[in-house]
C-alpha cells in the first residue's frame, strides 16, 4: 500500500470562494437530513436523524463563516478574483442559503418530534424554542447572504466580460439554495416581499440554468469546454516565465557574441 502526502501553499492573494465547496457538503447533508427526519415513520429514528443533522449543520455553518471572513479579507486587501473564476463570487450564497433553509426545516421537525419523544423533558416547549430559534437564525443568515449577493453582482458588473467555462455552473446552486431559503421564509411570515422576491429569484435561477446549459452544450460541441478555470492563471504565469527566460537567454547570447568580437 502506497501513501502520498501533499502540502499546498496558500496565500490571501490566490484564495477564492471555492474553499467553501467541501464545507457546504455537510450543510447540504444537514438540510437533507431534516427532510428525511420529517417523513420517517418511527419517531425514534426521526430523532436520531434530526440530532445528527443538527451536528452536521454545526460542523458546516461555523466553519463556512470562518472562511467567509478570510475571503472578505482577500477581497478588501487584494484585487478581484481572475476572470476565469469570477463566478465563484456567488459561492458564499451556498452555505448561507442552504444553512438558512436547513435550520428552519430542522426547527419544524423538532417542533413535531421533541414532544413525541420527550426530548429535553425539563423544557416543556423545547420544540417551539428550536423552531423559533431556527427562524431567527435563518433570517439573519438570509440578510448576510443579501450582502454577499450585492458583492457578487457588483463584481460581475465591474468585470463585464469573462469567458464561459464550467465555473458558470456556480451561478445555479448558490442562487438556487438562496431562493429556497427566500421562499421558505415567505411561508413563515405574512409578507408579500419574500413571496415576490422568491418568485423573482426562481425565474432568475431558471433563466441562468437554461443559459448555462445551452452554453455548456455549445462549448462542448466546439471543444472549448474541458478546461480547468483554476489553472488559467498558472498557465499564464508559466507562459510569462518562459518568455522571460527566452528573453534572458537571447540577451546573454548577444552579450557573449559582443564580447567575443
Amino acid at each position: 500500500m502506497c501513501f502520498r502526502m501533499t502540502v499546498h501553499g496558500h496565500s490571501i492573494q490566490t484564495m477564492t470562494a471555492a474553499w467553501l465547496l467541501p464545507i457546504v457538503s455537510t450543510i447540504v447533508a444537514a438540510a437533507t437530513g431534516s427532510l428525511v427526519a420529517g417523513i420517517l415513520p418511527h419517531v425514534e429514528y426521526a430523532l436520531i436523524t434530526l440530532l445528527t443533522s443538527y451536528v452536521l449543520w454545526g460542523t458546516g455553518v461555523p466553519l463556512a463563516m470562518v472562511v467567509l471572513v478570510i475571503y472578505f479579507l482577500r477581497l478588501t486587501t487584494s484585487n478581484l478574483p481572475p476572470k476565469a473564476v469570477m463566478v465563484s463570487t456567488f459561492l458564499p450564497l451556498g452555505p448561507l442559503g442552504q444553512g438558512g433553509f436547513g435550520i428552519m426545516q430542522l426547527g419544524k421537525v423538532a417542533l413535531e418530534v421533541f414532544p413525541k419523544t420527550h426530548t429535553i423533558p425539563a423544557a416543556s416547549h423545547a420544540g417551539e424554542i428550536f423552531y423559533v430559534a431556527g427562524f431567527f437564525t435563518a433570517i439573519i443568515m438570509w440578510g448576510f447572504g443579501l450582502v454577499w449577493l450585492c458583492f457578487a453582482v457588483a463584481t460581475i458588473v465591474r468585470s463585464r466580460h469573462f469567458p464561459f467555462n464550467m465555473g458558470w455552473w456556480g451561478f445555479t446552486f448558490p442562487l438556487g439554495v438562496y431562493t429556497v431559503c427566500t421562499t421558505t421564509l415567505a411561508k413563515e411570515v405574512p409578507s408579500a416581499f419574500f413571496r415576490v422576491l422568491g418568485t423573482i429569484f426562481s425565474i432568475a435561477v431558471t433563466i441562468l440554468w437554461l443559459v448555462v446549459s445551452v452554453g455548456t452544450l455549445h462549448s462542448l460541441w466546439k471543444g472549448r469546454l474541458l478546461v480547468a478555470p483554476c489553472l488559467k492563471d498558472v498557465e499564464e504565469r508559466e507562459a510569462k516565465a518562459r518568455e522571460a527566460s527566452v528573453s534572458k537567454q537571447e540577451v546573454d547570447v548577444g552579450e557573449t557574441a559582443g564580447s567575443g568580437v
